[in-house]
């Protein structure tokens, strides 16, 4: 691993290397927050894609990308004579410490709960109050995230189930609602209903310490495996998807099981 010295060098050489590309390259030198946004939001799933699967090289390698972009932003902001990288940093700073006042204050806390609740309440105060609990939850986001988020934003404020075994008689009562709006042959209430049983069960996954959104993406992963073993079973016996009977895929599907897919 590299010296202090030698990690401060590091990024002196990518605001270098950045400065150069900016004045030099006709790319690099055209590039607006807005052309860069779609691109960073690639960067950022490649970067998750890497994470899951656990491999150091592209993990650094990702890592690099979505540190160019942080840096190639605060670069357009210096330009522009908004900001730059250091105060980008500095501020980054401010507020770390701010918020961990258990770290550099005398707040008391027992645990990583209390740890973010403080931390929701001190963005509320650094906003006079007047900012809602969820306004710091973007749009943007993928739905079953964005429930997450919001629940985790909720929850930091004091609005949560005081035992989480009291979450799954709403579990079920959002599933029987759901088989009442099928019932009722009714698209709109099955969506409504649906989305009210989806958003128990992420409930139900955030008061167990487990987030849902990985857990969902782990048994995507386990799917696409074993499906993919039950396609190159199928082409090893010389026969299409297609052509073969759910009972010949599930004896496939079974195998694949059975082999750890």
């Amino acid at each position: 691993m590299h010296t202090r010295a030698e990690k401060l060098e590091a990024f002196g050489r990518l605001l270098d290397v950045l400065d150069t590309l900016r004045e030099q390259c006709p790319w690099d030198r055209k590039q607006t927050n807005e052309s860069l946004r779609t691109n960073t939001i690639e960067e950022v799933y490649e970067l998750s894609e890497a994470l899951l699967g656990e491999c150091p090289d592209e993990i650094r390698k990702e890592l690099g990308d979505v540190l160019l972009h942080v840096a190639f932003y605060a670069k357009i902001g210096e330009e522009k004579g908004q900001f730059d990288i250091a105060s980008v940093c500095h501020a980054l700073c401010d507020k770390l410490i701010y918020r961990h006042p258990h770290i550099y204050g005398d707040v008391q806390v027992e645990n990583a709960a209390e740890v973010v609740r403080n931390w929701e309440q001190l963005k509320l105060r650094e906003k006079d109050g007047n900012k809602s609990v969820l306004a710091g939850v973007p749009k943007s986001l993928p739905a079953l995230v964005k429930s997450y988020r919001m629940q985790e934003k909720a929850a930091g404020v004091g609005f949560d189930w005081e035992q989480r075994e009291h979450v799954w008689p709403k579990v079920d009562e959002e599933l029987n609602e759901v088989r009442g709006a099928i019932a009722s042959e009714d698209t709109d209430a099955m969506e409504a209903e649906f989305g009210d049983l989806l958003f128990a069960v992420v409930n139900a996954a955030r008061l167990y310490g487990i987030n849902p959104d990985n857990a969902l993406e782990r048994t995507n992963r386990k799917f696409d495996s074993r499906f993919s073993y039950v396609e190159m079973r199928a082409g090893q016996q010389g026969k299409a998807l297609k052509d073969m009977t759910l009972s010949e895929m599930d004896a496939l599907w079974n195998e694949a099981k059975q082999k750890g897919f």
